[in-house]
């Protein structure tokens, strides 16, 4: 069921406000089995008094001018939802399958600890939830033979404490990749609710495939109309500003951000910028343009840049990128988002090259 309407609850984004810490509830179609209800007893109606064949079933008596059986049926199907809990790994696992996207590669070289107890061991002392019942077995069945007291024709086997084996653990230290989202997003007056909405929906399933590809991430958030901050999450798909907008701003913030807390040897990095278009001048986007392919690029898995279709902004911006590193650069990744129902496709441009 959630496989096949995948596409309903990305449009719609219903599962955000769900989200747990690991856990996302989603709200599925349940069907309601028929079933009588019995009224109260003593109030007339056939099978519970006098009746004659062809009377009316039920309570009350028609209003005036209503005959029985007669109106027209509703359209509208009643609303019956059963909550689905899904971990967020199976969620990934699902949104991988539908879009067909390739586990990444991932390029730094930083990785996180991770210890891992596993039980490949026995040893004679432990606690009694972890007594090993075959390898006690044996000892003691070892012991009575060594002894004597076996005895063939009544193999009676009884352990002693120093027969007693328990499972014992091992601690296994993993090296994990790390990763670093690293979001931007055009807050002018140009960038509306609508259009926050579908950035924050995208957001939700981008972090929710990296996530299940990275095992250490970290996400950061930057905003900009004419100058740049980076904010919380909340404040991210919250703020509306109004004024002018300089994208280079963002770019130098991101640049810095990536140079103080991610060297790129280490950390595989991911900007995704999300905006409808507008940049405030020819002269800022040539500087954005040369920023991308000589400071930003070099450094990073992918630049994704995001543009969300709005009545008020030209998508300039977009046509600049294609003009000058071409529809299928390598490591710049370039979607338009008409609407919610683009978000689909969308993700799959960003995430479908495996990078």
């Amino acid at each position: 069921m959630i496989k096949k309407d995948l596409k309903k609850y990305i449009t719609h984004g219903e599962m955000i406000g769900r989200k747990g810490k690991e856990l996302v509830s989603i709200p599925v179609p349940q069907i309601e089995i028929p079933r009588f209800r019995f009224g109260d007893k003593e109030q007339g109606g056939v099978g519970q008094g006098e009746g004659e064949p062809g009377d009316s079933i039920g309570q009350g008596d028609p209003q005036d001018g209503d005959e029985p059986g007669q109106g027209e049926a509703g359209q509208a199907e009643g609303k019956h939802e059963l909550e689905v809990e899904l971990s967020l790994a199976e969620l990934a696992e699902i949104l991988g399958e539908q879009l067909q996207l390739p586990k990444i590669e991932p390029r730094g070289h930083k990785t996180l600890k991770s210890r891992v107890d596993k039980y490949t061991s026995i040893a004679s002392q432990g606690p009694n939830s972890l007594r090993h019942f075959k390898r006690t077995f044996k000892e003691a069945l070892k012991r009575q033979i060594a002894s004597g007291q076996y005895n063939p024709d009544k193999p009676i086997i009884v352990p002693i404490k120093k027969d007693f084996r328990y499972r014992s653990w091992k601690a296994d230290v993993k090296h994990e990749n790390s990763a670093v989202i690293i979001y931007m997003m055009d807050v002018s007056g140009s960038m509306g609710d609508e259009q926050k909405e579908i950035v924050r929906t995208e957001a939700f399933w981008i972090d929710t495939w990296l996530r299940s590809q990275y095992k250490g991430i970290e996400t950061r958030y930057i905003i900009h109309d004419a100058t740049a901050r980076e904010v919380d999450e909340d404040t991210f798909y919250r703020t509306r500003e109004s004024g002018g907008t300089l994208i280079s701003s963002a770019y130098k913030l991101c640049e810095k951000i990536i140079e103080t807390d991610y060297p790129p040897s280490d950390w595989n990095i991911y900007p995704f910028h999300f905006s409808d278009g507008d940049n405030w001048s020819g002269e800022d986007t040539k500087l954005c343009l040369d920023m991308l392919a000589n400071s930003l690029l070099p450094k990073v898995n992918t630049f994704c840049y995001g543009q969300v279709e709005s009545r008020y902004g030209s998508g300039q911006f977009y046509k600049d990128l294609v003009e000058h590193f071409g529809a299928e650069h390598e490591e710049v990744l370039l979607s338009r988002i008409e609407n919610k129902e683009g978000i689909l496709q969308s993700i799959k441009d960003f995430l479908g090259k495996g990078k």
